[in-house]
């Protein structure tokens, strides 16, 4: 086990100081607002990026406000690979009383995606609040989840909470840059009792706002699509291009991609997505929901499917296996015929549907034996979605009852890549649940000036705080 504890006095004094500053400002008449606000800027002005920042550095900071706050020292450390001292994951636990008890786990990425300053609006690692929004790199992603859960932890042992089961937080490194490094697949491999809990609360769903701003559908991610790349390769021999032939890669990679463009995967329906879409049924209008129903009662309704698809390319990932070109790269001179050409097709598959199934798909529709298929990178981890019991959703139909009477609770599938993916495997049911609302145009996360509505943000705190809550306490 490797513990980073590289701070200096005067670095650990600081941080120490700034906690109490924010226990003053908590106990202020605002619910704890005015530190949390403190907490989160500074948790997003610390550059957490691969290129340039430190997630132990974030992770050191947020230690220090738990501590603060009163959980014991020993009840929290910094894991890091020895050769990666700047990749620190703070993992702290909040005690209950019945240590027999498998704990939850609170699972938030620190490290953020890379901004270059010339591209933005705003200084990226500066927390902007302007009209209503705040602005800057990991505003959303997924430095407000974070935020609110080391938030909740502070304010938990301030009260004297004291829970049935313990609650552990886990902040990790790497999420963003997992071909680089990942330290929820690490801690699982070399620290298994860092994240081992009856069940994990994670990124991965939010809320959806109405174009008026309020609240009309909060989320439930149960499940998500595996990431699968593959390499399809075609060669020749070349040769002089004033002598062309019929075996041109470039030509027949060209033609294999465009049969597998129009290529669809079949549509398959789990427990999340039939969920989904039939919440969604009462959110839309009505020959958008008459197209919703169509795909439940028949999901190889295909003239229905093409046009939710039309509507929101998320649906149409919701509903089937996804394979496209990403990439493409080959020839070696303008006045040569080609030797080699590569394309990278990235699959998005449904769980439960074997890599090696699509790979075969994908071989048949290219109909060229001359086209190699390959998967490449890590092997995309399979799992079935966790369930969503009546012990998941009953906490969230009850607090989110208090806070955004009628909305709905939608089920949901990540038609993305989280964390999530290895606790599934690992026997650790993960949850996305967030209570942070988006309008249409989204979080911005990963490209320029990403942001969130400062209500949201707030809204989400008072959620989580309660929810968790709900959960460690339950009686079994």
């Amino acid at each position: 086990m490797q513990r980073i504890r590289a701070m200096t006095t005067a670095a650990l004094a600081a941080g120490v100081a700034l906690a109490t500053a924010g226990a003053t400002a908590w106990a202020a008449n605002d619910g704890g607002e005015a530190a949390f606000r403190a907490l989160y800027k500074e948790l997003i002005e610390i550059n957490t990026t691969r290129s340039s920042g430190s997630c132990t550095r974030a992770a050191e900071a947020m230690r220090a406000h738990l501590t603060a706050a009163g959980i014991p020292a020993g009840d929290t450390q910094i894991l890091a690979p020895p050769d990666r001292p700047r990749d620190g994951a703070l993992i702290a636990v909040l005690r209950g009383r019945h240590p027999d008890r498998k704990p939850i786990l609170l699972l938030a990425h620190i490290d953020v995606v890379e901004a270059k300053r010339e591209d933005w609006k705003r200084d990226p690692f500066t927390l902007t609040e302007e009209n209503g929004w705040f602005y800057a790199r990991g505003a959303s992603d997924d430095k407000a989840m974070a935020a609110a859960f080391t938030d909740a932890l502070v304010r938990y042992r301030r009260e004297g909470f004291v829970p049935q089961r313990d609650i552990k937080l886990a902040l990790t490194c790497g999420e963003e840059t997992p071909e680089t490094f990942n330290s929820v697949a690490w801690l699982l491999r070399t620290h298994p009792q860092a994240l081992d809990a009856a069940f994990a609360l994670n990124e991965g769903a939010g809320g959806e706002l109405d174009a008026s701003g309020k609240p009309v559908a909060l989320q439930i991610q149960a499940g998500e699509k595996v990431y699968q790349d593959f390499a399809l390769d075609a060669t020749d021999v070349g040769g002089h291009s004033s002598r062309p032939t019929k075996n041109n890669p470039i030509v027949r990679m060209s033609d294999a991609l465009a049969r597998l463009g129009h290529h669809d995967f079949a549509v398959a329906l789990n427990e999340a997505t039939r969920g989904y879409f039939t919440a969604e049924q009462a959110l839309v209008p009505a020959a958008q929901a008459a197209d919703m129903r169509a795909v439940l009662a028949n999901p190889q309704d295909e003239a229905a499917v093409e046009r939710l698809w039309a509507v929101n390319p998320g649906w149409n990932g919701m509903l089937r296996t996804t394979c496209v070109a990403t990439e493409i790269a080959g020839g070696h001179a303008a006045n040569a015929l080609p030797q080699h050409v590569r394309a990278n097709v990235n699959c998005r598959i449904l769980p439960g549907v074997p890599v090696v199934n699509v790979q075969r798909e994908i071989e048949a529709t290219l109909a060229d034996p001359n086209i190699s298929v390959a998967p490449t990178g890590d092997p995309g981890l399979q799992s079935s979605p966790p369930p969503l019991t009546r012990q998941i959703l009953d906490p969230v139909r009850q607090v989110a009852a208090s806070i955004w009477p009628g909305v709905a609770i939608v089920p949901t599938m990540s038609t993305g890549a989280t964390d999530g993916r290895f606790l599934n495997v690992a026997g650790i049911p993960t949850y996305g649940l967030s209570g942070m609302f988006h309008d249409a145009s989204g979080s911005h996360a990963h490209g320029l000036d990403e942001r969130i509505r400062v209500r949201s943000l707030l809204d989400g705190r008072r959620f989580l705080y309660e929810v968790v809550k709900r959960y460690a306490d339950a009686g079994t």
